[in-house]
């Protein structure tokens, strides 16, 4: 049947279901029936025009008359017999519709609050990505590539570098607790507040002490942020970073294919007043892979519930770490899509690669395909902690 066609299905239905209790009507000769047309004049109501219900009034007035008991012959007494009919018939029809009006005027305001609200996030959406890094820092000796994918248009996760001269860089990756558009907003402060520290000169120490102090006054220690914020000198082959509750990053060594974990030394920022924390230290050489990433990326799961994890992670930086950072960086991600087989992630994920060129060397060869390495998952990878 044709979209025309079903149009005039609920006119038919409610002209069958008039005639029906018309017929009623007619059969019953010592007692009125006109009560019955209620039933389809307000399903009429409900799905025609005003004007053809209240024609449709009309029509079950006329039989309602028509029809009456036979001793309804008086004048009078059928006047009034009419008038009740109507009054009742228009007052249904009027309910009904006034109802129908109501609903469909409340769908529209739900709906246009939806739309101020899909917008609403879409522009807060924009403006988090204002804060996140736009193309690759400019450090000699250091390849770097990062990258944020939220679960929702909002997210709690942010990144960032800010070269600190010609020779060295400051990196932060960081992750609210929490998803949607509250841990959006705390990270937008968090993220506004880290930029101005970072561009400040101060201490690691200094730097974690002022941002913990400014989180822990807007959150009130309901909410909290792990951060972990790193300087990689090129010229002084030295990495300094702090760990603050989030996870550990890691640190591949590529002449001796040890993998060092920079693990957390004090609690997630905002959670309490003060952070004591410590600074870990390691030497960098040419080659060496370190890579930066949220729990949304290891936590991924399978349809089978295992998650993603850190074997499978350092597996993919293994088997590409002959590539660029960007491809590197890629390959884990995808590595990570593969894996959780299109149920999507659950949590934002964020990478954020860093390789060593010291001397100009160019340490990576692409593959015409820019295709990862095939990558077997090894159980005996060497992993131990950076001296705090």
């Amino acid at each position: 049947m044709t979209p025309g066609g079903r149009r005039w299905l609920p006119l038919a239905f409610v002209l069958g279901s008039i005639a029906v209790v018309a017929y009623a009507d007619y059969k019953a000769t010592t007692v009125s029936l006109g009560y019955l047309y209620i039933l389809p004049l307000a399903i009429g109501a409900m799905f025609l025009r005003s004007e053809v219900s209240y024609a449709l009034v009309a029509v079950c007035l006329f039989l309602h008359d028509l029809f009456r008991p036979a001793h309804l012959v008086a004048l009078s007494i059928r006047v009034a017999h009419n008038l009740t009919g109507l009054v009742g018939f228009v007052m249904v029809v009027y309910a009904v519709q006034r109802y129908v009006m109501q609903r469909e005027l409340l769908a529209r305001a739900v709906r246009k609050q939806r739309d101020d609200l899909v917008n609403d996030v879409q522009l807060a959406g924009q403006v988090q990505r204002m804060f996140l890094p736009h193309g690759q820092p400019s450090i000699a000796g250091l390849d770097i590539a990062g990258m944020m994918q939220p679960a929702r248009t909002v997210g709690g996760d942010y990144y960032d570098y800010i070269p600190m001269n010609d020779h060295a860089i400051q990196m932060v990756v960081a992750d609210v607790a929490g998803k949607g558009v509250s841990a959006a907003l705390l990270m937008s402060a968090a993220a506004a507040a880290t930029q101005f520290e970072m561009n400040e000169v101060r201490d690691l120490t200094e730097t974690v002490s002022h941002l913990n102090a400014g989180l822990h006054a807007v959150s009130d220690g309901t909410r909290y942020v792990t951060l972990l914020l790193a300087e990689v000198d090129a010229e002084h082959r030295t990495l300094r970073y702090i760990n603050c509750g989030h996870n550990p990053a890691l640190l591949l060594h590529e002449g001796t294919g040890e993998i060092l974990n920079m693990s957390s030394s004090c609690p997630p920022l905002g959670m309490f007043a003060r952070a004591a924390c410590e600074v870990g230290e390691s030497k960098l050489n040419p080659g060496d892979i370190m890579v930066f990433y949220t729990d949304g990326l290891t936590e991924t799961e399978n349809p089978m519930g295992e998650p993603f994890g850190m074997e499978r992670l350092l597996a993919v930086v293994r088997g590409n770490s002959a590539l660029s950072a960007e491809r590197i960086m890629k390959n884990v991600f995808h590595s990570a899509v593969d894996f959780h087989a299109e149920l999507g992630f659950n949590d934002d994920v964020t990478i954020l690669v860093v390789k060593c060129n010291f001397d100009g060397a160019d340490l990576f060869v692409e593959r015409p395909d820019g295709a990862a390495a095939n990558v077997e998952l090894s159980t005996n990878v060497e992993v131990r902690e950076l001296p705090a």
